[in-house]
């Protein structure tokens, strides 16, 4: 799938070019005329990234600005700006924008600040959630987590979050900071891994005009920009060596230069960093200062992998589901116990944002509203674990009390439990033992003779 970008401008020439270079680069453009036309559009489209002008009759490109903020806070907003309205750009970044460009722009600058944007986009988790912090989890782990939150939230402590990609760093990150004193200033985030390691540098601290080619104007660095506020670095790990002695300094002394610069700028940042590595490991290789990795490993949390909270997918997969009704206009009212045991025995080595976008293709093209097994993936099914261990789990998770021979007692739950999973699947395939046969991941015979054991038809034969 192509990323969307939607293009909100009040010049039909510049969304013409704009949407021209975008199909070029190999992404699927949207336009709008004004905010108001955007809002709209964002209603009924899935957007990757937003290109907005500033200025525009009724809704602005501010109005606009904060309602993305509001509403869809993983949304990367690139603002369009004049250079007679640079500072109000800036301004626009410290209330949420991904980053600006100038009219007229280079079509360079404009490729990597989109993949850039993109980048942070398809890394971000699903937005939102109804439970602590609002984040979904019911599961012992995570609960613990949100005690961390609880705890640290307020505090000018550097923490650092780890955990497999999908896990839900950046939800943990902007809990942290909606959470503190500082909330009501920036949070400012940047995605380490999409930045070129030749430009990490004036990414983080800025440059002055002329201090390179392309350098048309002064630009403030993500960390001035943060200033008062939260700095979120994602994916630590990806900082070249050369800069993490630089990186490192900013943190202890709270001041750096600016590419190009020789005024020293003093600066008030709390740092959130994450990493999907082990650093500890990367120190011992050589290739993280240790130093450094100390500095950022005050406070520790790491995210646990879905794999390890199973527990949670029903929970997720309901507030996933209820997202995305209204983002794509389906009405999926719940998925069948088939289909959950399948997901519950599957994996998920893309964690919560695979669990998402399974999810998502599934509403697509299911055909009833009630999510079945045969709207799995195939993949998905094909690496879940055997029925028979989901059978076996159940068996060994059942809380009746022995009113009988310990022996005698397994045999019967366990035989209950087969009866009811197959009841269910030929319910589920309308009496097709075949695709019943595919469900419960037994042999078409198998079915048969447990069938012929419980005394239910064959209407396949």
């Amino acid at each position: 799938m192509k990323p969307v970008v939607l293009v909100v401008d009040d010049e039909p020439n510049l969304r013409t070019v704009l949407s021209a270079n975008l199909r070029l680069e190999d992404y699927h453009p949207l336009t709008a005329v004004d905010g108001a036309d955007a809002i709209e559009v964002l209603k009924n489209e899935i957007v990757h990234v937003v290109i907005s002008d500033i200025r525009m009759p009724n809704v602005d490109g501010m109005a606009l600005l904060n309602h993305i903020t509001d509403n869809y806070p993983f949304l990367p907003i690139i603002m369009i700006t004049a250079h007679g309205t640079v500072d109000t750009a800036v301004e626009a970044m410290k209330l949420g924008a991904f980053d600006y460009i100038t009219k007229p722009f280079d079509q360079d600058e404009l490729k990597l600040v989109l993949r850039k944007a993109v980048a942070t986009s398809q890394y971000s988790m699903a937005d939102g959630g109804t439970g602590r912090y609002g984040i979904v989890a019911a599961t012992p782990s995570m609960q613990e987590i949100f005690d961390i939150i609880d705890r640290v939230a307020d505090t000018p402590s550097t923490i650092l979050i780890s955990g497999e990609s999908g896990t839900g760093k950046v939800l943990v990150s902007r809990a942290l900071h909606e959470h503190s004193s500082r909330s009501c200033k920036p949070f400012i985030r940047i995605h380490c891994a999409a930045i070129p390691k030749d430009l990490i540098e004036s990414e983080l601290f800025g440059y002055e005009k002329g201090a390179f080619t392309g350098a048309v104007s002064r630009k403030p660095g993500r960390f001035e920009l943060a200033d008062e506020g939260t700095l979120f670095l994602d994916e630590i790990g990806e900082i070249p060596q050369e800069m993490q002695v630089k990186l490192l300094r900013a943190l202890q002394e709270q001041e750096f230069e600016r590419v190009g610069g020789i005024r020293t700028l003093k600066v008030d940042v709390r740092l959130i960093a994450a990493t999907n590595q082990d650093l500890d490991s990367l120190v011992k290789d050589g290739r993280f200062r240790e130093d450094l990795y100390y500095r950022l490993n005050v406070v520790p949390i790491r995210l646990p992998a879905l794999r390890e909270r199973k527990e949670d997918i029903p929970l997720l997969s309901e507030h996933i589901i209820k997202k995305y009704n209204e983002r794509l206009k389906k009405n999926a009212t719940a998925i069948s116990d088939t289909a959950m045991n399948v997901l519950m025995a599957y994996n998920w080595p893309g964690n919560i944002r695979e669990l998402e976008n399974v999810l998502e293709r599934m509403m697509l093209f299911a055909k009833a509203d009630k999510l079945e097994f045969s709207d799995v993936p195939i993949e998905i099914r094909e690496h879940a674990q055997p029925m028979e261990s989901v059978i076996n789990a159940a068996t060994a998770a059942s809380t009746q009390q022995p009113v009988g021979p310990l022996k005698e007692l397994v045999k019967e739950t366990t035989v209950r439990l087969e009866q009811e999973f197959i009841i269910k699947a030929l319910k589920e395939t309308k009496g097709n033992v075949t695709r019943a046969a595919k469900i419960l991941q037994i042999s078409r015979k198998s079915l048969q003779n447990k069938m012929k054991e419980f005394g239910l038809r064959d209407s396949d034969s």
